[in-house]
């Protein structure tokens, strides 16, 4: 059997959606901050990277511990440990920090008889990756075996795999580290520190080719070997680099891998900085960010520590990945506007509300954050289109019709009234027909022109459309991140069925703050 036919065959048999296991066993953990240089606790940038917030993870009565490959999906961070166990970690994030972990489940991985993992030589995980099928695939140290799961709580299928010929392992604790799919196929490295060894190997429809990839300098010359990979959905894939020495302590570095081209060096961990045995590397793709997340492997040992670290990857960044929202100036004049914050547990959404040209609609909005009616609730839907540009839709919430916080319905003022118009960043009123809106809105990604008034139409809604009153000024970033918070397929009622947040992203407090340009 061929690399290729082997992998397609593995990915074949995975094609059953990851479900929630009889064997989970869900706990709290015990987490401190961590700072990302002890020594200037301002410090926030450094190489291509910017720190996005860190905890400790305390063992406790799970043991959690020896944490070797980690992935981002659907909200939250998955690994697997080197004791043969799995581990689901709910992140909490503020201000697109990581803050803390609000839940936390593990369980058992099983071998090929549903049996679970137990020495050390069989239960040795390293890697973790997702396949295109919707299951997951883990690579073990010990007997640089790969196995694939359908889901957690299910017996693995072998993959049909050898590294001989490839990579040159030879210590049974110099194994397959590192495992990450991207789009044509896999990335493996293995942790050989061996100047111009083959240390990672690419599998996809044209065959398996080894090649070497080089740490940079400070860790080349402390041993330096691949731990852990995660690839992008452009097949841009990054390596994690670790070194250790007893006398001078861990070090690590994360390598660009391009799809063409050569790797590029973005990041190098050294002390001040803060450190510990890193072999876990996840990738977060949002709209126009690429975030990484580390994660450090404590041997079980008191001695060591577990470390969940997030970075920005500055060169990722791509702050026209949304169309800015268009100005209030139209025909050379201004128009009066009053901002608003909305903080949200991912960040703030700061939006000019039309007053002039909405007086009605965004006074009702503005009565609502007068008194504290949108304090509490929650951005509760996304509507995700299936269109250019991407991400493409909208996101609602407000009281969601809780009898006590809404207001009367109010007069509805159509586009051909006001003049603005469902754009990018628009804020549109939500209601049943014209004069039920209230106390629920939208906010546009892209344009939306089609939910502007249609005086042609027969229909009462198409003919009024809705209402803008409000546009978005900063926190576009924001909104594309609760636009893909994870749905629930099986909330919500009609054409809206699907679209509900399986876990609402929560309006702290929405209050007028000061436009700084008047």
């Amino acid at each position: 059997m061929t690399y290729r036919s082997a992998i397609l065959s593995v990915f074949a048999a995975l094609a059953v959606a990851l479900s929630p296991t009889a064997s989970a066993e869900e706990f709290f953990l015990e987490t401190v901050p961590v700072d990302l240089d002890p020594s200037d606790l301002d410090r926030e940038q450094f190489d291509g990277l910017i720190y996005r917030g860190g905890v400790e993870i305390r063992p406790g009565e799970a043991e959690i511990g020896g944490i070797s490959g980690l992935e981002w999906h659907e909200g939250k961070l998955y690994a697997v440990m080197d004791d043969g166990r799995w581990l689901i970690l709910t992140p909490d994030e503020i201000g697109g920090k990581l803050v803390d972990m609000i839940g936390a489940e593990t369980g058992p991985l099983l071998d090929q008889r549903g049996k679970r993992l137990r020495e050390k030589e069989e239960a040795d995980a390293e890697g973790l990756t997702r396949s295109d099928t919707d299951g997951w695939l883990v690579s073990f140290e010990q007997d640089h075996r790969i196995w694939g799961y359908r889901d957690f709580a299910s017996e693995a299928t072998a993959l049909p795999f050898t590294t001989e010929g490839m990579l040159a392992i030879t210590e049974p604790n110099k194994g397959l580290e590192a495992l990450a799919r991207y789009p044509e196929g896999l990335l493996l490295c293995a942790e050989i520190a061996v100047p111009d060894e083959p240390n990672c190997m690419r599998v996809d429809g044209n065959g398996a080719r080894s090649f070497a990839i080089a740490p940079p300098r400070q860790l080349a010359e402390h041993g330096g070997a691949p731990t852990d990979a995660a690839c992008g959905s452009d097949g841009t894939c990054y390596v994690l680099f670790r070194s250790y020495r007893p006398e001078e302590g861990n070090r690590a570095a994360i390598v660009l891998l391009p799809p063409t081209g050569d790797p590029e060096t973005i990041a190098i961990l050294l002390p001040p900085l803060a450190l510990d045995n890193f072999e876990g590397l996840a990738v977060r793709e949002e709209p126009g960010r690429t975030y990484l997340y580390l994660a450090s492997d404590n041997n079980f040992s008191g001695s060591q520590r577990t470390l969940v670290m997030k970075f920005e990857v500055i060169a990722a960044a791509d702050d026209t990945a949304l169309a800015p929202p268009p100005a209030t100036e139209v025909d050379n004049t201004e128009y009066d506007t009053v901002n608003v914050v909305l903080e949200t547990e991912l960040g703030d959404i700061t939006i000019a509300l039309e007053t002039e040209r909405a007086p009605i609609t965004a006074g009702n909005f503005l009565r609502y954050v007068d008194e504290d009616r949108f304090d509490g609730t929650a951005f509760y839907r996304t509507m995700r289109l299936d269109r250019e540009p991407r991400p493409n839709g909208l996101i609602q919430g407000g009281t969601r019709w809780d009898p006590d916080r809404v207001l009367p319905g109010i007069q509805h003022e159509p586009t051909t009234q006001t003049g603005l118009s469902h754009t990018s960043g628009a804020l549109s009123m939500a209601m049943g027909e014209p004069g039920t809106a209230n106390g629920d809105f939208s906010i546009m990604l892209q344009d939306q022109t089609g939910l502007d008034a249609q005086p042609g139409s027969d229909d009462p809604v198409w003919k009024n459309g809705y209402a803008v009153f409000g546009y978005v000024i900063e926190g576009m970033d924001i909104v594309a991140a609760i636009h893909a918070a994870p749905t629930d397929p099986e909330l919500g009622e009609g054409a809206m069925k699907g679209q509900m947040i399986a876990e609402p992203i929560t309006i702290i407090d929405a209050r007028r703050v000061e436009d700084p340009a008047k």
